[in-house]
């Protein structure tokens, strides 16, 4: 029968004590979370996410409880031991925390979905809580990995070191962290102010996007012809963009032609009037025709139509485009755009006929 007096048996049942706890502890913190699961969706979120890295955080924290109780022969052996159990529960809470960050920023996704007609506030809340749960993420990681690094005395003294001469090395980390650091303040800017949200139309560097992914240091805008364009976060701080859909997608989109000056414009205007009634894509709010410039081989005819989204506003621009033109050639063929210097058969028989009298 082992000796309960001797420093390892009671080290050892130490140990095996604290595992039975952190087991019960466990069991407990399980069922208290799934009943508050069932009362709120963020919490069933949490729980599914943050149950693995909480069965490695309660045993590392009951074990490296029972190495401190411990009697000091078996501690001072296994003092290495100790070190390693203390790094290993700081990595699991910060993956803990991470997890649950990931779980909260998943929720408001869920419930907030962006494939809807009016999604205005859902992209609101998607950017928030996508942006700032990325930064938090990196923020926290950042800060756990610290603070294991901490734990060991060499680097305890090299920071020390750096402390007392701060003034060069700020400096020179400063500078070397600039565009991380940029982009991470970046993103909390644009989580807080939100020129860009997810799912919003911009025009960046000359290409038609949607914003399809924002992280804590780029966002990936998906171009008209399924191209990606990477873009820093600090570009829709620092530099000028358009956003289309900044406070509504609804858009006005334009159709130039050019006509002769002889073609009546009511007939033209019934016919968009017809074409656009007879277009799913039109909402119903702006019609217009104008004549917005002219020279001397016509006039510029402007059509002013309106649509919920860009998308739509692109198909029905087309549609007026080809109506239009389609109904010209068909009723007005002669005033069609052409040179003033043509000369059509008749003018011309006519003119041959009289050269020919007068000789």
């Amino acid at each position: 029968m082992p000796d309960i007096t001797h420093p390892w048996t009671r080290f050892a049942l130490v140990v095996i004590i604290a595992l039975v706890a952190a087991g019960l502890i466990h069991r407990a913190a399980d069922v208290f979370l799934r009943r508050l699961a069932l009362r709120h969706p963020m919490g069933a979120s949490i729980v599914a996410r943050a149950n693995t890295p909480l069965e490695a955080i309660v045993p590392l924290a009951m074990v490296l409880l029972a190495f401190r109780v411990a009697p000091d022969e078996p501690a001072r052996l296994i003092d290495g031991m100790e070190h390693l159990l203390g790094v290993c529960l700081i990595g699991a809470c910060t993956w803990f925390l991470v997890r649950c960050i990931g779980a909260v920023e998943a929720t408001v996704s869920r419930f907030n979905p962006i494939d809807l007609e009016d999604n205005l506030r859902a992209r609101r809340l998607q950017t928030q809580s996508r942006v700032l749960a990325r930064t938090g993420m990196v923020v926290t990681v950042v800060l756990g990995v610290g603070v294991a690094l901490m734990t060991f005395p060499a680097v305890r003294q090299f920071g020390a070191s750096l402390l007392a001469s701060a003034g060069i090395a700020g400096i020179a980390v400063g500078l070397a962290a600039k565009p991380v650091l940029g982009n991470l303040i970046a993103g909390i800017q644009i989580a807080l102010t939100q020129p860009i949200r997810l799912d919003d139309v911009v025009i960046v560097e000359g290409e038609w996007g949607r914003v399809e992914e924002i992280t804590s240091t780029y966002v990936v805008v998906k171009i008209w012809d399924e191209r990606r364009m990477i873009v820093p976060l600090q570009y829709f701080i620092e530099t000028p963009f358009q956003n289309w859909t900044r406070t509504s997608s609804q858009i006005l989109g334009s159709v130039l032609l050019w006509f002769d000056y002889g073609l009546p414009l009511e007939p033209l205007r019934a016919e968009m009037e017809r074409i656009c009634k007879a277009a799913p894509e039109w909402d119903g709010r702006v019609m217009g025709m104008q004549v917005v410039d002219s020279n001397d081989k016509g006039m510029q005819v402007r059509a002013l139509v309106s649509s919920s989204n860009s998308g739509k506003s692109f198909d029905l621009r087309c549609k007026v485009r080809e109506g239009l033109i389609a109904f010209v050639r068909r009723e007005f063929p002669g005033y069609l755009p052409r040179l003033r210097g043509d000369i059509d058969r008749e003018q011309a028989r006519s003119y041959k006929s009289g050269v020919g009298a007068a000789v």
